[in-house]
């Protein structure tokens, strides 16, 4: 089975009704992946309906050659450039903006993208393979400081020191360039092993959060999709880690809490700040029954938020 044809996109219906699509609106998939969402969504806009699809991956941007359909731009970024994608495209305001995080099944099941220790391949890890630094290249110049606070601060994996001086003294006698080396070292380095998980799997994490930078590029897109939703629009997102819920969650409370200003002053309700979202339900996770098809489901979080004030941006109505 081809690794676009065993993809089994997660929360595909939950998300694209969160989006609440109109035939006629302007929506962005900022991660196209292999367009299971993007597809759901251009089978519910109508003929003057627009859709915006983003992928930092050159495999992904040409699986979107697929999609004969005029309704549907895709352009090659990262989600962090949301903002400079869609002033590419002539567009001034969006209904929806859907952010899928993480990496996707066709990128582990890869085994030459270097994202799993499942194959012995080259260690690169990079999601947008035409720039930036691979994850051998980091590891053949960092030393055991910041490699510990990678593998710590986004693996959580308590023997990071331990894995870092590993690797630094591996290193010294042939560099680090594989998958295979690299889980190898994880495994002799990590003294305990949790129940059903290879002791590999927070390292490999860890690095490629690092590389490509998947924290910073979320921090960078949630304001941004913020300001160009129009009035009422949707913030749809699909979080598959602790690390990138917890960036979500907190971004969507903050604005849609009101202002904090000094008691007792001579405002009238009408005069105080409006948050700029409305929290829409409750987090969705998977149902059982994608649970039992697809495994990889089982960590996925959906939250939604919609615009809540005209406050005179460009995306205001």
């Amino acid at each position: 089975m081809s690794v676009v044809s065993s993809h089994q996109t997660v929360l595909l219906q939950e998300a694209v009704e969160a989006l609440q699509v109109k035939p006629s609106g302007t929506y962005v998939d900022g991660t196209f992946g292999r367009g299971g969402h993007s597809r759901a969504i251009l089978e519910r806009l109508g003929p003057n309906g627009r859709l915006l699809a983003l992928d930092r991956d050159p495999q992904a941007v040409a699986c979107a050659r697929d999609i004969n359909d005029h309704r549907l731009t895709m352009l090659h970024h990262s989600f962090g450039e949301l903002a400079a994608a869609v002033q590419q495209a002539g567009i001034d305001a969006v209904d929806g903006v859907l952010l899928d995080i993480g990496v996707s099944s066709p990128q582990l099941d890869d085994g030459e993208r270097g994202f799993s220790f499942r194959f012995d391949a080259p260690l690169d890890m990079r999601m947008d393979t035409t720039q930036g630094e691979t994850a051998a290249e980091f590891l053949a110049v960092a030393g055991i400081k910041e490699i510990t606070e990678v593998i710590r601060n986004y693996g959580e994996e308590r023997f990071a020191f331990q894995i870092a001086k590993k690797i630094v003294a591996a290193r010294s006698e042939r560099p680090v360039t594989t998958t295979g080396q690299l889980a190898a070292l994880v495994r002799e380095a990590v003294r305990t092993r949790e129940l059903g998980q290879d002791p590999a799997t927070r390292t490999f994490q860890a690095l490629r959060i690092h590389v490509n930078q998947e924290l910073e590029q979320l921090a960078l897109v949630l304001p941004q999709a913020t300001d160009m939703l129009r009035l009422g629009g949707r913030l749809v997102v699909i979080s598959f880690h602790s690390l990138e819920d917890r960036i979500v969650k907190r971004f969507m409370r903050q604005q849609a809490s009101p202002d904090t200003l000094p008691k007792n002053l001579p405002l009238r309700s009408v005069d105080l700040p409006q948050p700029k979202l409305r929290l829409i339900g409750k987090p969705v996770k998977a149902s059982p029954a994608e649970l039992a098809g697809n495994p990889r489901a089982r960590s996925a979080v959906l939250r939604i938020a919609e615009k809540n004030v005209d406050d005179a941006n460009p995306g205001a109505a």
